[in-house]
């Protein structure tokens, strides 16, 4: 085998090892590769400032925050996967007046390590969002 390759010269195989190596860094992750996500959200609802964070893993998320009146609980969120923005869904459970919540916003890619994005909140009001991804 090492035969075949006697006629090519060591900085020549070293320059096609590095080319190729270049050439694949931009490369965007297989969609079979799951990576997680995670971010931290700061909202406002009837003049009050609402806090949470969330982990989205395999295109669905929990979410915990604390809303107006001292209000906390979670959501569960379901996301459509587009390559850049993702749209999302979701309800969750709260204590305080309102138990049953529901939210909505987008998620969008800024790099392939960040994201940015916002949405409603029935309980935290509007927010925006700011993550990293693994």
């Amino acid at each position: 085998m090492l035969s075949r390759f006697r006629h090519l010269s060591k900085p020549a195989i070293v320059t096609t090892i590095a080319t190729a190596c270049v050439s694949t860094m931009g490369v965007a992750p297989a969609s079979s590769q799951i990576l997680p996500e995670v971010w931290g959200t700061v909202g406002s609802i009837d003049g009050l400032v609402s806090y949470g964070a969330g982990l989205r893993f395999a295109g669905t998320a929990l979410e915990v925050g604390t809303g107006k009146e001292g209000a906390t609980g979670a959501d569960f969120l379901t996301f459509v996967p587009l390559p850049v923005v993702s749209p999302y869904v979701g309800i969750g459970y709260y204590t305080g007046d309102t138990t049953i919540a529901y939210s909505g916003g987008i998620h969008i890619s800024a790099g392939k390590l960040l994201m940015i994005g916002g949405g409603y909140h029935s309980v935290r009001g509007v927010n925006g969002k700011l993550g990293f991804k693994f």
